[in-house]
């Protein structure tokens, strides 16, 4: 159940490129709430501005207008370093292309974020093994990534996302690159991450996976074209977390 005070809160959020001298609008006057403990699925054809809207809510870009508040906090009041913490430590990122470090191990990977935090060795191993744990991956820990499947490397993507503990997880298209039995697994994850009281906010094309989600929001050409709460699909899978 999602909490009345929002997680997050987005007034009039306009953004604009420029490419080649010209100006591109990508969003047009979006307000949009989102409490804790959510799951959204943020669905749209190409060019509808749903990429550009999930950098925004990951403070990995700033609006051209408009306000955004995190935790009640004005985040274009925040400088670099500030911004930077939010990333490393209170938002969880999981891509479709994984992200990972070609020559790092499963665990090296996953550790990442608690070196930048600065997390003392002891816990940041703790944890690390916790993380891989919750993903059902344990005996692959010392494995580097050209030695794991597309959806062991998913799953470590999400351990690297859990490891800092945040209370907000955006995955941007996290089974585009997977087949459609490990894509459920990766999707029991996410039930499970939910089920833990993290909000969850993905992006997908595909209808199938948005039905996974509580709550869709469709955007059309830069803006909001409906927003609408669901009975979401449900289901075991493997690698749920408890």
């Amino acid at each position: 159940m999602a909490t009345s005070e929002p997680l997050l809160r987005l007034e009039g959020i306009g953004k604009v490129y420029r490419v080649g001298g010209e100006e591109v609008r990508a969003l047009y006057d979006v307000d949009l709430s989102i409490g804790g403990n959510e799951y959204l699925a943020i669905m749209g054809p190409s060019g509808s501005g749903k990429s550009t809207l999930m950098n925004l809510i990951g403070c990995l870009d700033t609006p051209t207008s408009g306000r955004y508040f995190l935790r009640g906090q004005a985040v274009e009041a925040l400088d670099e370093d500030q911004l930077a913490r939010i990333r490393n430590q209170e938002i969880g990122f999981v891509f479709q292309t994984f992200n990972l470090l070609a020559r790092a191990t499963a665990r090296d990977n996953v550790e990442l974020p608690l070196v930048y935090a600065g997390v003392a060795r002891a816990e940041r191993r703790a944890r690390v093994d916790a993380a891989l744990a919750d993903v059902g991956l344990s005996a692959r820990a010392r494995h580097r990534p050209t030695e794991l499947s597309g959806g062991q490397r998913q799953r470590v993507a999400i351990a690297r996302a859990l490891v800092t503990r945040p209370g907000l997880i955006l995955a941007d298209e996290p089974t585009g690159n997977l087949d459609s039995v490990t894509g459920e697994e990766i999707l029991a994850l996410f039930r499970g991450i939910h089920a833990g009281g993290a909000t969850v906010i993905l992006v997908t094309h595909e209808e199938d996976v948005a039905r996974h989600a509580h709550r869709i929001l469709r955007l059309r050409d830069g803006k909001i074209e409906s927003d609408e709460r669901i009975r979401p699909v449900t289901g075991g899978g493997a690698g749920a977390i408890s």
